[in-house]
């Protein structure tokens, strides 16, 4: 890397606890230096700045698929894991990402998403109403339970099987955490193939007896003649029920954690600012990689063909470039766009449904629970690049 001398090297490992808790003063460090940073921990350039991340995330010159001459296969006890890696739609560049996604959001319709609302109301409250009297982790009665019960309805899987899914889905996603080990491999690969079974099998049922649900247009769909395949389809409906609660999950327990750590009355609040605020403050993924695929110039630093640099959403999201007091959290500040939900072509799919599900489920929450309090002080997991609770202990 030919310029790397005019960049700054920063150290921070990404697995020492401090920073696992707190990412934010590293963030402030680093954005100093300018819009790129060589963070020698990951060996790699890092974007820290709100505008290197936002122009990187649509800039075409990169994007998620590794480079053809990269390619390497993987050990042989991850294929199921790498199987519908290889297939998903996250992990793809056009021509093939623009068919997925053409395929995928003629069944992920906003239509489809708005006819959830009354069933996410009812959901809410129906939670809320299980809630005990005693301390308990809202994590698992409530901010799990909303998203996986709502991905499980609008895909048309028994509600039922949520706890498998959930299982299935944490240990997938663990896979791309700074703390991964070979038993957190070998668990990725037990519950792809779990995963994979199951969706297989269910995905039968729905061709021998079609609903009016996701699977059932996911298999109808078609662009342009074509239509996904059995692995495609397979990595679509397991990328969608993980991406559509994994970051819903954190987002809800991120959120409410600071609004009663800051004794703030949620009520007053507008319910879409709010959510604006909760997703720019503390988002739940705060690191996006990407690949050159040539040659380019960007923001002072010469990048060739396959080098790979890290966006830093959660750094973005903090720059104090685009917010007054980045790091003051104000549910009345004006809108602008975060970084949270990615941006460009890998824009997230389910952003309309999580932002939905937000909206209506902390307003259900604070409303039925004005003297909602912790009891315990929250940790986040060690899981960066993502960012979220490992439980939060709560009162009525």
């Amino acid at each position: 890397m030919a310029s790397l001398p005019r960049m700054k090297t920063v150290f921070q490992s990404p697995v020492e606890p401090g920073f696992v808790q707190n990412p934010y003063p590293f963030y402030d460090a680093v954005r100093v230096h300018g819009d790129l940073v060589y963070w020698d921990d990951y060996k790699k350039v890092a974007a820290v700045s709100h505008r290197a991340v936002q122009a990187l995330l649509k800039d075409r010159r990169f994007g998620r698929e590794v480079p053809a001459e990269l390619q390497r296969s993987g050990p042989a006890h991850l294929v199921p894991w790498l199987t519908v890696e290889a297939h998903s739609m996250l992990e793809a560049e056009p021509p093939r990402h623009t068919r997925l996604r053409a395929l995928v959001m003629r069944a992920f319709t906003s239509r489809a998403i708005a006819a959830l609302e009354p069933s996410l109301h009812d959901l809410s409250h129906d939670l809320i109403n299980r809630f005990p009297d005693t301390p308990f982790d809202l994590l698992d009665a409530f901010c799990s339970q909303v998203p996986v019960i709502t991905i499980c309805r609008l895909l048309g899987v028994p509600e039922e099987m949520s706890p498998d899914l959930l299982r299935w889905s944490h240990a997938m996603v663990a896979m791309y955490q700074a703390s991964r080990t070979r038993q957190t491999e070998d668990e990725a690969a037990d519950a792809a193939r779990d995963f994979t079974l199951f969706l297989t099998e269910y995905i039968e049922q729905r061709r021998i007896d079609p609903q009016d649900d996701l699977i059932t247009h996911l298999i109808t769909a078609e662009e342009e003649g074509e239509k996904l395949s059995h692995d495609e389809l397979v990595a679509t409906c397991i990328l969608l029920l993980n991406a559509g609660h994994e970051a819903t999950v954190h987002s809800l327990g991120n959120g409410v954690k600071t609004v009663l750590q800051l004794g703030l009355d949620p009520r007053t609040c507008d319910p879409v600012r709010l959510v604006e605020e909760i997703l720019r403050f503390d988002p739940p993924l705060h690191m996006f990689t990407r690949y050159a695929y040539e040659e380019a110039e960007v923001f002072g630093h010469s990048f060739k063909r396959g080098d790979e640099i890290a966006l830093l959403l959660g750094a973005a999201n903090r720059d104090p470039m685009v917010w007054s007091e980045p790091n003051h959290f104000d549910p009345s500040r004006p809108i602008v766009t975060n970084t949270s939900f990615g941006g460009g072509l890998h824009f997230c799919v389910g952003a309309p449904l999580a932002r939905l599900e937000m909206r209506i489920a902390l307003q259900a929450l604070f409303d039925r629970c004005p003297n909602l309090r912790l009891t315990t002080d929250p940790d986040y997991s060690n899981t960066y690049h993502f960012h979220g609770l490992t439980r939060l202990m709560v009162q009525v």
